[in-house]
Order: structure tokens, then sequence, then C-alpha cells
């Protein structure tokens, strides 16, 4: 995962200060708050947000510069039970990416009681928190802003009991609010403590590592996913087809910038949700195609011509040359 193969464990400051660099990573199961706490600490959008449970499908990463650190951070997909071969993907997404990481941020949300999907995943982070080569974790308590100090305190207690039941102890417990910016900057200190000393790994001003035309793709997929039913989520896939500029279409001596067009596809698994997503008359996939050529065009800083296809790819959740196919 490291991209500087010279990093060193030795200060790179002539400071008192040494100078910090790692990955953390970020989990939890799916709609806790990890994307919008990805964006938060970042300080811009690099990981889609929607309120419908697994939106993210990509290890999504964004990078926090500070003089004395810098922290990768990789939004992970949710943990779950799978029901489907792209969900078992997803999930040995998250266990190959664990294995590479510096630390561990474990979110679990303040507003809902700590269930069998937080205990899923806490089991399956025991292994990191004990042995010589400990990895450290973080208990992250997200949307503090949605409850009151004393249920608060009381699932603070309760998120800490949660790793004595496995006889082991989180390196830390911190309650966040991605929503209000309450203790976002306390986090980032937690996480870099925990960091090794080393150099910068991405170039000043970078805030993610990810293609173009990955980033392209997780924007129209929150846009589609918008106002859908439950049941689309799960069932969407987006390509981006190709990403080519307009002959003849900027002026530079005007300062006119270039036109893109982008083309992407978008797939679901039946007829019924292709129906959803293109909307009485194209209305909604007109009103999918406004929503995310606003990100796109801030994303790549030029005008931008979408276009959007909407394909049915039978089942492609369990088909195993889909999936390939469609990225996974």
């Amino acid at each position: 995962m490291t991209p500087n193969p010279s990093r060193s464990d030795t200060p790179t400051d002539a400071g008192s200060r040494e100078h910090r660099s790692g990955f953390a990573c970020l989990v939890g199961r799916p709609n806790v708050g990890k994307s919008t706490l990805t964006n938060a600490l970042v300080g811009e959008k690099v990981a889609i947000m929607s309120a419908r449970p697994q939106t993210t499908r990509h290890t999504i990463r964004g990078i926090v510069h500070r003089p004395d650190a810098q922290l990768v951070l990789v939004d992970t997909p949710g943990l779950h039970r799978p029901r489907t071969l792209l969900g078992q993907r997803l999930n040995d997404l998250v266990a190959e990416t664990l294995a590479e990481v510096d630390v561990v941020a474990f979110c679990l949300p303040a507003d809902q009681k700590i269930g069998p999907g937080d205990k899923f995943i806490a089991e399956r982070l025991a292994p990191l928190m004990g042995g010589r080569r400990a990895t450290p974790v973080v208990a992250v308590v997200t949307k503090a802003d949605l409850v009151d100090r004393r249920r608060l305190a009381e699932h603070l207690m309760a998120v800490d009991q949660l790793a004595r039941s496995m006889d082991r102890e989180w390196s830390d417990i911190v309650p966040v609010s991605a929503k209000d910016g309450y203790q976002v900057d306390e986090l980032t200190d937690v996480l870099v403590s925990h960091l090794p000393a080393g150099p910068e790994l991405y170039p000043g001003g970078e805030l993610t590592d990810e293609p173009e035309q990955v980033m392209v793709a997780e924007l129209v997929r929150e846009a589609a996913l918008e106002g859908v039913r439950d049941e689309l989520p799960h069932s969407l896939a987006v390509v981006v087809d190709e990403i080519v500029e307009r002959e003849g279409s900027g002026d530079p001596a005007k300062g006119r910038p270039p036109l893109l067009d982008v083309r992407v596809n978008l797939f679901v698994e039946r007829e019924s949700q292709k129906a959803i997503v293109i909307g009485r008359g194209g209305s909604r996939l007109r009103e999918v195609g406004t929503n995310a050529r606003r990100g796109i065009e801030k994303l790549l800083g030029t005008r931008v011509y979408l276009d959007l296809h909407v394909k049915v790819a039978k089942d492609w959740q369990r088909d195993p040359k889909q999936l390939q196919r469609l990225g996974f």
C-alpha cells in the first residue's frame, strides 16, 4: 500500500518534532458515517455519501496534510455478513486493507446501540489488537451530535465494555461529529499519534490517489442513489466508458476551458430497476445527470457533457464473470 519504497522510520524534519506518515483504515458496519468522516477529516469530498447502506464499493483514500504529519485515510466498504458473491468480495477487500495499515478506526454510531453487526466486526478486529505486532485500533463514536451527553456517556462505556468482553482494549476511544466538526481535529491528532516516523508519502496538495475515472463513477453512483428504493443500492454498478476532450471545444485565448465528453454506463440487475433509474419519460436520469455533472466539473476543473446509459446485467452480484467485468 505504501507508494514510497524509500520510507524510513527516522525523522525527516530538522525541528524538534519528528514527521509522521502512514495509513489509517476506517471500518464499521454499513451506514455508520465512515465516508462522511473521511470527507470531514480531509476537508474535501473524496468519498461518496448516501443514506443507503453499502454505498462504498472501493477503498477511497483521502490524504490529510499537516506540517508534522501526512495521514492517508482508507475508507472501506462496510463489513457485514455477506449474502452474495459481491458481499463476500467486499469483505475480502476490507480484510486485505486491514493487513496493510498502521492504525484502524472502528466507527460505532452514538445514536444506535451496539448490536450483532458491531460485535461481528469487533471479533474480526480482536486478533489485530493482541500479539507482538499488534495494530492500534481506535474506537470512534460517530454521530455524537445526535444524542445528549448522558446517552453519549452511556454509549462510550458500552463501547469500552465491548473490547473488555473480548479481553482486549481499544488504543483510544474518541467521540466525534463529522456534521458539526466536533472533535474531528482531535481524532486526527489521535490517529497521527499511532503513525510511525516517516516522510511524506504523497505530494503536498493531493487529496486522494484514486484515478479520475473511479471518482467520476462514484459521483454518478451517489447521484443515482438519492431518493430511490432500498433495493437499488445493492444492485447498482457504474462504469466510466471514456473521458475525452471534444475537439475544438476550448479557446485558451478567450479563457474558455475545453469541454469533456464523459460517457458512463449504469448497470442494474432487472428491468424494473432500470425503470426506477430512468424515471417517467427519462426525468430521473436527467436529474441524476444534472446533479452528478456539478461534482464532476468541480473534480475535473472544466466543462463536462455527461452521457449516461442504463443497462441490465442480470444478477451481476452473483456472477463471477460479470463482477470482474464491472471491476469487482
